[in-house]
């Protein structure tokens, strides 16, 4: 009688996993968010917009396009109607776009600067640079940042560039807060105790070892501080604390604010685009947070 055979079975094949790049996993996990998805395509139509309708529109913001108060959609010179001057509502609304949003991302521009200054140095450093620091943070972030960048703007000619600054200087504490925690919490890992041991300075260790190992959460904090300062953007602008020969959706509804009742859809129009393109930035700043979270790309 032939004995049965005493060979083990093979052992089943392990399934072949995909090792995607860092680049290639975070935007798989970016497309999986359908909100991040839509906010990205809504600020590229309203980019593109800005960049391409104002030429091909070909109407200056601040001529005299027809009589006043011609509501929208009833003559077809002016599609969106016009304001108590006159003036073109589509032609602000295109070329008042471009100042809206450069205001936005380079006033984030200088706060993430200061932050991640001022931040990378409280928290690798510590003792009393941290103390410092800190204070420093803990003073600026206890201002009323409305009212200190109204005093900054008033100081000097109201400008694009005195606007900017001003937003930059009021809105850098939560980025510095956020990059000490993170410089705290990396400094004392492997990597980096590693490129100290080879010789590397402070300076280069922050810039070149810690720095892109916290860029994530700053990434996506600043982020939040462009839609941030395009809403703080055009309350100066609506108090009259920017510059009156640039046209922008804040200055739109602060010149046409006491006609609203009469020439609400100068209000209105503007209003809707800001809150568009903030709505727009903010899925997309969610969408970031989910695509570098490293916990989101292990499920």
């Amino acid at each position: 009688m032939a004995q049965p055979s005493t060979t083990p079975p093979p052992p089943p094949q392990a399934e072949a996993i995909e090792v995607l790049s860092p680049w290639r996993e975070g935007w798989r996990v970016f497309r999986s968010n359908k909100a991040a998805l839509v906010g990205l395509a809504l600020l590229a139509l309203l980019i593109m917009t800005m960049v391409f309708g104002p030429s091909l529109y070909g109407v200056a913001p601040m001529d005299i396009a027809s009589a006043p108060f011609v509501e929208p959609f009833t003559d077809p010179e002016v599609w969106l109607g016009t304001d108590y001057l006159g003036r073109d509502v589509l032609a602000g609304l295109l070329i008042g776009g471009r100042a809206t949003v450069l205001v936005g991302l380079s006033a984030a521009a200088v706060a993430v600067s200061i932050g991640i200054g001022i931040g990378a140095c409280a928290g690798y450093f510590g003792g009393w640079a941290d103390m410092l620091l800190s204070r420093l943070t803990e003073l600026f972030q206890v201002l009323p940042a409305l009212l200190f960048a109204m005093v900054l703007v008033t100081l000097f000619t109201p400008s694009l560039e005195t606007v900017i600054v001003a937003i930059g200087l009021v809105a850098w504490t939560g980025t510095a807060r956020l990059a000490r925690a993170e410089f705290i919490r990396l400094r004392g890992m492997e990597f980096a105790q590693a490129a100290r041991a080879m010789g590397a300075g402070a300076w280069r260790l922050m810039a070149r070892e810690i720095l892109p190992n916290a860029l994530p959460p700053l990434i996506v904090s600043a982020s939040l501080i462009v839609g941030s300062a395009i809403l703080f953007e055009a309350g100066l602008s609506f108090l009259g604390l920017s510059d009156p020969n640039v046209m922008s959706w804040g200055l739109m509804i602060g010149s046409n604010r006491r006609n609203i009742l009469e020439c609400w859809w100068a209000v209105t129009f503007p209003g809707a685009a800001i809150f568009l393109t903030v709505l727009s930035v903010s899925l997309v700043g969610d969408g970031l947070n989910d695509a570098l979270n490293p916990k989101l790309h292990l499920r």
